[in-house]
């Protein structure tokens, strides 16, 4: 049993899928990319957009009825390793204590020309 996960508070889908499922105790989501759900804009550098991408992330996760302490595993996609020390910092801004599994893949391009994606791999805490 599967259940489409969706919030105005986190970028829609800009095509046929989900923005997260929920199946069994666990919540998978799209890849969210750094645009303000508000007005569509886009913000200006690397660390600015790991920003949007990760706070659209954790209010994606809450809408599905979880969070970021609750993240077993993310995968980011980034335009540039060389900016993997940048959104670093942020991503140790949104996730403390046991940190979640990681995986990391610079990409020749992403939706909308941003500089970084993230998915993620969460459970739902226990009622």
């Amino acid at each position: 049993m599967k259940k489409a996960i969706s919030t105005d508070k986190a970028p829609a889908a800009i095509g046929p899928y989900s923005q997260a499922i929920e199946t069994n105790g666990m919540v998978f989501t799209s890849g969210v990319i750094p645009v303000d759900p508000a007005t569509g804009g886009i913000p200006e550098g690397v660390e600015a957009q790991a920003e949007q991408a990760f706070s659209n992330m954790a209010a994606l996760l809450q809408a599905s009825g979880t969070n970021m302490e609750q993240v077993i595993k993310t995968t980011v996609f980034i335009k540039e390793m060389n900016d993997f020390g940048k959104i670093n910092e942020i991503y140790a801004n949104y996730f403390t204590g046991v940190f979640p599994a990681r995986s990391c893949v610079e990409v020749a391009r992403l939706p909308k020309d941003v500089l970084l994606e993230v998915e993620a791999i969460a459970v739902k805490p226990e009622s």
